[in-house]
């Protein structure tokens, strides 16, 4: 009598069929909250880790300011025509979901080169910075600062321009001394204190 393996075979084959699918579970488009925050990609890139000069990186940030960031456009407080109908669209489809899918992402260094004598200009400026940002740029939660190392240096130039401007938040109570304080720096000092900032991890 010869003898039949076709219940060996089932098996491996039900075997190889949950091992395809625990990998398929691993893959990087099946996170909790991927399927809410994908369409961020086109702008943030993937995962939220920005490659251009201007658009800000959102893996790894911290869900409490990206809930903050989202609020802040949505309302028209933070004016931003191109940001406003995103936010009211995460806010709709879940911003929890999706602050916390952005803070779980690994980020990856800014890909934009810097000019060392820039970030060292930068450096020497950054003093009046410390008191809020940290040594490191990593901000403080506790008191509302966020973290801003490795930013493209684009986008931290256009934001402290804004705040000069105070056309970021105007009337923002928080931010009245941070404003003051970009009134009394120069557009280039401020340039060197984008690459100085990009340039931390």
């Amino acid at each position: 009598m010869r003898p039949t393996y076709g219940w060996l075979t089932a098996c491996l084959t039900l075997a190889g069929a949950v091992a395809l699918a625990a990998r398929a579970e691993a893959g990087p488009l099946d996170p909790p909250g991927y399927q809410k925050a994908f369409s961020c990609s086109a702008c943030h890139g993937f995962a939220g880790n920005s490659r251009t000069d201007t658009t800000p990186i959102l893996a790894g940030m911290a869900p409490w300011y990206l809930k903050k960031a989202i609020a802040d456009y949505a309302s028209g407080k933070r004016p931003a025509a191109e940001m406003e109908p995103f936010a009211k669209m995460v806010e709709v489809l879940g911003v929890d979901e999706v602050a916390s899918y952005f803070a779980a992402q690994p980020r990856q260094a800014s890909a934009i080169r810097l000019d060392p004598a820039a970030v060292e200009r930068g450096r020497v400026a950054s003093a009046a910075c410390v008191v809020c940002h940290g040594q490191n740029g990593k901000g403080d939660a506790s008191k509302g600062i966020p973290d801003i190392a490795g930013q493209p240096p684009g986008y931290l130039q256009i934001q402290m321009l804004k705040f000069k401007a105070d056309t970021r938040s105007p009337g923002d109570a928080p931010l009245k001394a941070l404003k003051a304080l970009m009134t009394t720096t120069s557009d280039s000092t401020i340039a060197d204190l984008a690459a100085y900032y990009s340039n931390l991890r």
